[in-house]
């Protein structure tokens, strides 16, 4: 479904990704793990098309070189409207809700591209169902529910679109251990349904119990790739990159 190769990115005269290349297979659950600074998020909006736009504070546009492609199709020169159109949708790190909205506009608001409202309300039932929380706070505004709820409340909006392929960065940023497990069990769930999930993490054991496959990240390269098991065996990558 997706294939990244010899993705290379400057930042601000910075080398942030070097060679990177990496592929998703339909409905695969595939993880990116790392440590912080390893370039997992500058993967992200690569992919999503977010990285090409001037960000808040930078001196220059990002510079990237190398091929993006989702479904057959080369997106790495599309901008980001149309990549979410394709059917790739990005959750992005630090949920980043519309606070002064409720839960329930919030969620109207990820369905903005849609037209079809049966559709709708079905994928509005269906993530009430993996997070009941959230049909309880649908008229709450979104800025005052707690860091957990925020998470669900982000992924659940990334649905609305009805995706192909998610991409969610860093899902278990400062939530306690329990919440970590319940949101992590949720995204199976939404892998078991049919849509391709690309994540980034950096709690290792947490992505490594869930996903299918694990890229190993550090210094912009990719260091190894394998299943929990391969990865596992290898005594050099737990030392070195994953200090287990």
């Amino acid at each position: 479904m997706l294939e990244v190769k010899d993705l290379t990115v400057h930042y601000d005269g910075a080398l942030i990704l070097n060679g990177v290349s990496l592929r998703v297979e339909n409905k695969e659950f595939v993880a990116v793990v790392g440590p912080n600074g390893a370039g997992k998020t500058t993967l992200l909006r690569a992919i999503s098309g977010l990285l090409k736009e001037i960000q808040p504070g930078a001196n220059e546009r990002p510079r990237l070189s190398g091929t993006i492609t989702f479904d057959g199709k080369r997106i790495d020169k599309l901008k980001a409207y149309h990549i979410v159109k394709m059917g790739i949708v990005h959750c992005p790190e630090r949920r980043r809700p519309f606070s002064e909205m409720t839960v329930l506009e919030n969620l109207e608001m990820g369905a903005y591209l849609r037209k079809d409202r049966d559709g709708i309300r079905k994928d509005r039932d269906w993530v009430y169902e993996l997070f009941p929380v959230l049909k309880e706070r649908g008229n709450q505004m979104a800025g005052t529910l707690s860091g957990g709820e925020q998470q669900m409340l982000a992924i659940a909006r990334a649905l609305m679109s009805r995706p192909k392929l998610l991409l969610i960065d860093e899902p278990s940023m400062g939530l306690a251990p329990i919440l970590k497990n319940n949101v992590f069990e949720r995204i199976k769930e939404i892998q078991r349904s049919g849509v391709t999930i690309l994540l980034v993490e950096q709690d290792v054991s947490i992505a490594f119990d869930a996903a299918d496959r694990i890229y190993v990240i550090a210094h912009g390269r990719i260091a190894a790739e394998g299943t929990r098991e391969k990865l596992m065996k290898d005594t050099d990558v737990r030392e070195i990159y994953l200090g287990i």
